[in-house]
C-alpha cells in the first residue's frame, strides 16, 4: 500500500480525526482511512447493527416481577461511605 504525507491540515479536521480517534479506539490511520473511503464514495459510512437475540426477554415481566426485582436490588444499591474514604 502506498504511504500518503499530508500538509496543512486544517485544525477543524485534525479535532475531528482525534475526536473520532478517541471515540471509536481506532489508530489514526484507520480513522483517517475510512474518512476518506466515505467522502470518496468507495465506502459508505457504517450503520451501527441491530440484534434481535435478546427480543425474546424483554418486556416478559409484569409489573409486579419487575417491582419485586427493583425492591431486591435496593440494598445492592446503597452506597457504603466508608469504602469510598
Amino acid at each position: 500500500m502506498k504511504a500518503i504525507t499530508l500538509r496543512g491540515v486544517p485544525p477543524e479536521v485534525v479535532r475531528v480525526i482525534q475526536r473520532r480517534t478517541s471515540e471509536t479506539g481506532e489508530s489514526l490511520n484507520k480513522v483517517v482511512i475510512g474518512l476518506l473511503e466515505e467522502g470518496t464514495g468507495v465506502r459508505k459510512k457504517r450503520k451501527k447493527a441491530v440484534h434481535h437475540d435478546l427480543d425474546d426477554l424483554a418486556g416478559v415481566w409484569s409489573r409486579e416481577e419487575a417491582a419485586a426485582f427493583e425492591r431486591s436490588l435496593t440494598a445492592q444499591r446503597q452506597i457504603d461511605p466508608d469504602l469510598w474514604k
